[in-house]
């Protein structure tokens, strides 16, 4: 593998590493926001190290063999494995984590609480996933019940008659992604991966206030939205993500 080829392989998986955080949105089904500003200054480094490569390179084997000279030095083969990241960064990027993952992984453990703030008195009441999670089974004064709350998330199929609304947290990087459901009873079920926003009431099951009060809800609308752009964070949606 010539020399000039391994500054190639540099250039194109920064291009690649531009393409995913500077072009697109690529980057947060893998990473968290505040990671992009490293991505894009690591795609620019890699793009400056194979271009400044490939110049010295060149200058050395005109020094060395002149201008009718052959350069017949290798580097290792191994060299090559970086055409795999290169072409998947610029050609294909692997799906993000979704239902598949959730399904295969327990809830993410909520915070004890022992105090909660008083609720908005508007209706549909905008809520996160842990949010309801800890409303319903820590608040002793059952300040939720009989409340129509409005919470969005991704569908994971579960079973016949239920399925799950789920939102998958990362705090660095797909590799430690987390996820928090709540069952939903009722309302058309979607394809997995739909991402949709459910408004309904809690499903009375267990002792509310308590840990064995169902972590569900009995849905009244079910609609499809487009992924939000924090769409790895158990938070209210912010304004949709870029299409790439």
């Amino acid at each position: 593998m010539k020399r000039i080829l391994q500054s190639g392989l540099l250039v194109l998986c920064g291009l690649g590493l531009l393409r995913i955080s500077l072009v697109t949105d690529l980057c947060l089904r893998y990473v968290k926001e505040s990671m992009r500003p490293l991505l894009i200054a690591s795609g620019c480094v890699l793009v400056l190290l194979g271009l400044v490569s490939a110049v010295l390179d060149r200058r050395r084997h005109q020094r060395e063999y002149g201008t009718h000279g052959h350069d017949h030095s290798h580097v290792p083969r191994v060299a090559w494995l970086l055409l795999l990241p290169a072409l998947s960064l610029l050609c294909y990027a692997p799906p993000a984590l979704g239902a598949y993952t959730a399904s295969r992984q327990p809830p993410k453990p909520i915070v004890q609480q022992s105090e909660f703030a008083p609720l908005a008195a508007i209706s549909p009441l905008p809520m996160t996933l842990s949010d309801f999670t800890s409303r319903v089974q820590q608040d002793r004064a059952r300040a939720i019940k009989g409340r129509t709350v409005l919470m969005t998330g991704i569908v994971t199929p579960h079973g016949k008659g239920s399925w799950d609304l789920t939102r998958i947290i990362i705090n660095c990087c797909a590799a430690d992604a987390q996820s928090v459901k709540v069952r939903v009873y009722g309302g058309p079920v979607l394809p997995a991966n739909t991402w949709v926003t459910v408004t309904g009431v809690w499903h009375p099951a267990g002792t509310l206030g308590t840990s064995s009060a169902a972590v569900a809800l009995d849905a009244r609308t079910v609609k499809k939205v487009p992924r939000p752009i924090n769409g790895y964070q158990d938070a209210l949606p912010l304004p949709t993500a870029r299409t790439p």
